[in-house]
C-alpha cells in the first residue's frame, strides 16, 4: 500500500513538474547604468531589451507565437538570446524558424544571440551552419565579438563574450575593439565570467545558464558543479559584483526531463535608462 501512495505522489508531481514548463513568467527590469562620457546619454534616453536564454529546442513549452502575442504592441531596441539554443544538429531548422518568428515584434536594433555549452554539443561544421542561418534571418551572432551601434542610450557597445563553461571566453579579444565612451551591455551564456572581469569593465550584462535550478527544490543542489556563483547561492534574478549589475534568467527551455519544479521558463524585459 505504501509503494502505492509513493508511486500516486511521484505521478502528480512529476505532471506538476511538466505543467510548470509550459507557465511563462515575464518580469520586468530597471536598471540605472553609466558612461564614461556625459554628453553621451540623450535626454531622457532609455533602452528597452527583450531578454531570452536557453531554449533547448529539444525540451521547448513555450512557443515563439506566444512570446510574440504575449508582448503584441510592445516596442524594443533589441532582443537578446544567451544561448542555449539546442543539443541537436536535427533542431538547427526549428531553432532559426523559432528566432525568425521573433522578428515580428520588429526590435529597432536587432536580434543578437550568443552560444552556450550545450551549442557546442555541435560538431564545428554544424555550429557553423547555425551561425550562417541565423546570420541568413538577419541576427548578429556574437563570438568574442563586439558591435556598436546608435541608441536611444548614445553609442552602444554591445558585447558578446563566448561560453565561459567550455572555456571559450576571451576577455582580451572581446573587448579589444570597444572604445571608452558609449554604455557597454554584455551579453553572454555562464554568468560565472563575472567573477573574471575585474579589469574590464560593463555597466549590464546579460547571461542565463542554470535554469534558476530547474529542479529546485529543496534547493538546486545539483548546480554546485556548475561553478563559483551557484555556491553563493546566485543562480538567477539581478545581482551585482564589484558594484556592477548582471541579471541570470531562469531561460526557457529545460535540459534532461522536460520538467521544472521551483521554477518557471522565463522571459524578462531590460530598461536601461
Amino acid at each position: 500500500m505504501l509503494w502505492y501512495f509513493l508511486a500516486i505522489i511521484v505521478i502528480i508531481t512529476f505532471v506538476k513538474a511538466h505543467r510548470n514548463t509550459f507557465l511563462l513568467t515575464t518580469n520586468e527590469i530597471e536598471v540605472k547604468v553609466n558612461t564614461n562620457e556625459p554628453n553621451n546619454k540623450p535626454d531622457n534616453g532609455a533602452l528597452r531589451i527583450l531578454h531570452l536564454s536557453d531554449l533547448h529546442m529539444e525540451n521547448l513549452s513555450i512557443t515563439a507565437e506566444q512570446i510574440v502575442k504575449t508582448n503584441q504592441g510592445e516596442a524594443f531596441d533589441l532582443i537578446a538570446i544567451t544561448g542555449d539554443l539546442l543539443d541537436r544538429k536535427r533542431s538547427i531548422p526549428h531553432a532559426v524558424r523559432y528566432i525568425e518568428t521573433l522578428w515580428k515584434l520588429a526590435p529597432k536594433l536587432g536580434i543578437y544571440v550568443v552560444f552556450g555549452n550545450h551549442d557546442y554539443v555541435l560538431s564545428a561544421d554544424k555550429l557553423a551552419y547555425l551561425r550562417a542561418e541565423l546570420e541568413q534571418i538577419g541576427c548578429r551572432v556574437l563570438c568574442n565579438e563586439t558591435h556598436t551601434v546608435d541608441s536611444a542610450l548614445g553609442k552602444l557597445h554591445i558585447i558578446g563574450i563566448d561560453d565561459y563553461a567550455t572555456r571559450r571566453s576571451d576577455l582580451a579579444q572581446t573587448f579589444a575593439t570597444v572604445t571608452d565612451d558609449g554604455i557597454r551591455l554584455v551579453l553572454t551564456h555562464d554568468p560565472n565570467v563575472v567573477l573574471c572581469m575585474k579589469e574590464y569593465h560593463y555597466d549590464y550584462l546579460l547571461a542565463g545558464h542554470f535554469h534558476g535550478g530547474q529542479i529546485h527544490w529543496p534547493k538546486p543542489f545539483h548546480l554546485v558543479k556548475m561553478g563559483k556563483l551557484p555556491r553563493m547561492n546566485i543562480v538567477q534574478g539581478l545581482h551585482y559584483h564589484d558594484d556592477r549589475p548582471f541579471y541570470i534568467s531562469e531561460g526557457l527551455g529545460q535540459t534532461g526531463l522536460n520538467i521544472r519544479l521551483r521554477s518557471r521558463p522565463e522571459m524578462t524585459i531590460h530598461n536601461l535608462a
